[in-house]
């Protein structure tokens, strides 16, 4: 008599090994993540590896330097999530880096509005979570984590048990990762607008409509600074204002008037409903940025404060040059639409810009407006996204808060 078919689940295959090249291992020891295409070694059949598996990575000696998922299709072929042999990529050491990373945020702040994960920063490279209140949207950006897809939402389930889980799949990341662009429902009551709450004001945001997951917590940190430089009254000029988060929140700190200037007019009417459900008087006006500003000097309009929050102008290093012009003639328009003196915030998402570069471009406007600069404070993104010592990508916003006069110095 045969004996009865096992019930147990098979094992798992152990991961096959990545190995690199002859001294290629240096940046992974010292805590980099990602491996490059260029980085493996020759008799390491890359191509035979498919989309989202996992391996070993190894150095040339077969030393084990972690476990990684790995994309054969892309430049950066891996990416590692652990360094411990031990310790695969499976649904337990996603659950262990959720819950570090809600334990962070908890700490950091009182209300349930926060980027959760934010990649590599939190050892999830290639997922984002942003939580509002009870809602989760999120953006994967690799094929590795795609793969993981179903094993993030249970793990997103076990652990937050959110009322619902949107997908925003919608970035250009993805197509460099051989991924479709979609925004879908993973599970759960999704509605069709966001709710926040940042600094006792209530806003609205579009989902699949809207910027990147919906809302740029990124930049919170740096909106709460703007009080200290808001002089009783002052008029306010937000540019890029998206929803009006920058705008509402001058106005609540006592600021006498705010126009909101952006692109998208859907945008600015959810700016002037989020101004009316917090008992705000917001002006907004619809435009190309540079035309508005161009425009509004023509008038012989001046203001207190301009606020540039602007999309990222250098996506890729090629577009240095021309992003850093951009940069420079936004700055340059808006320093000519402050009155004798005044404050200029001015904002850089684009990695590919650093601190310093952004400096110079501010010095160079001013000059070419007949303006004195002095930089008063320097601001960066939201303790949300935490920076990544080994990772420089992962720093990457600057928030400039600068005095302009009409005094050359």
């Amino acid at each position: 008599m045969s004996a009865p078919p096992s019930t147990a689940e098979t094992a798992p295959s152990p991961p096959r090994a990545l190995r690199l090249k002859r001294g290629e291992e240096r940046r992974i020891v010292a805590g980099h993540p990602w491996v490059f295409s260029n980085e493996v070694d020759e008799h390491t059949p890359l191509r035979a590896f498919t989309p989202g598996e996992h391996a070993r990575i190894e150095s040339h000696r077969g030393q084990f330097l972690g476990h990684a998922y790995v994309n054969p299709h892309a430049l950066i072929c891996a990416r590692i999530m652990s360094r411990e042999a031990t310790r695969p990529i499976d649904r337990a050491l996603i659950e262990e880096r959720l819950q570090g990373a809600l334990r962070l945020r908890e700490r950091l702040y009182r209300e349930p509005y926060y980027r959760l994960v934010f990649g590599e920063s939190d050892g999830l490279p290639g997922l984002v979570l942003d939580r509002y209140g009870d809602l989760l949207v999120g953006q994967i950006a690799t094929a590795g984590m795609e793969a993981l897809r179903a094993t993030v939402e249970a793990a997103v389930r076990e652990r937050l048990a959110p009322a619902g889980l949107f997908w925003k799949n919608d970035s250009g990341a993805r197509v460099l990762e051989e991924l479709p662009r979609i925004a879908e429902t993973a599970f759960g009551q999704v509605p069709a607008q966001l709710a926040v709450r940042e600094a006792g004001l209530r806003f609205s945001a579009p989902l699949a409509a809207g910027q990147k997951t919906g809302w740029f917590y990124d930049q919170c940190a740096n909106r709460s600074r703007l009080a200290r430089y808001l002089s009783p009254g002052a008029r306010v000029l937000d540019v890029c204002g998206y929803v009006g988060a920058w705008s509402l929140t001058a106005l609540a700190a006592g600021a006498g008037s705010a126009q909101c200037i952006d692109a998208s007019q859907s945008a600015l009417e959810y700016a002037a409903r989020n101004a009316e459900a917090n008992g705000l008087a917001l002006e907004t006006l619809r435009g190309d940025a540079f035309e508005a500003l161009a425009a509004l000097a023509q008038r012989g309009e001046r203001f207190d404060v301009v606020v540039l929050d602007p999309p990222a102008f250098i996506k890729r290093k090629k577009d240095i040059p021309r992003g850093q012009a951009a940069y420079r003639k936004l700055n340059q328009l808006a320093m000519g639409l402050i009155g004798e003196e005044g404050l200029l915030v001015s904002c850089s998402c684009s990695y590919h810009l650093t601190g310093e570069a952004l400096t110079e471009i501010l010095q160079s406007a001013a000059r070419h407006s007949g303006r004195s600069a002095q930089i008063l404070e320097a601001g960066g993104q939201s303790p949300d996204h935490p920076i990544h010592p080994a990772v420089p990508e992962t720093r990457y916003l600057k928030a400039f808060f600068c005095r302009i006069s009409s005094q050359l110095g």
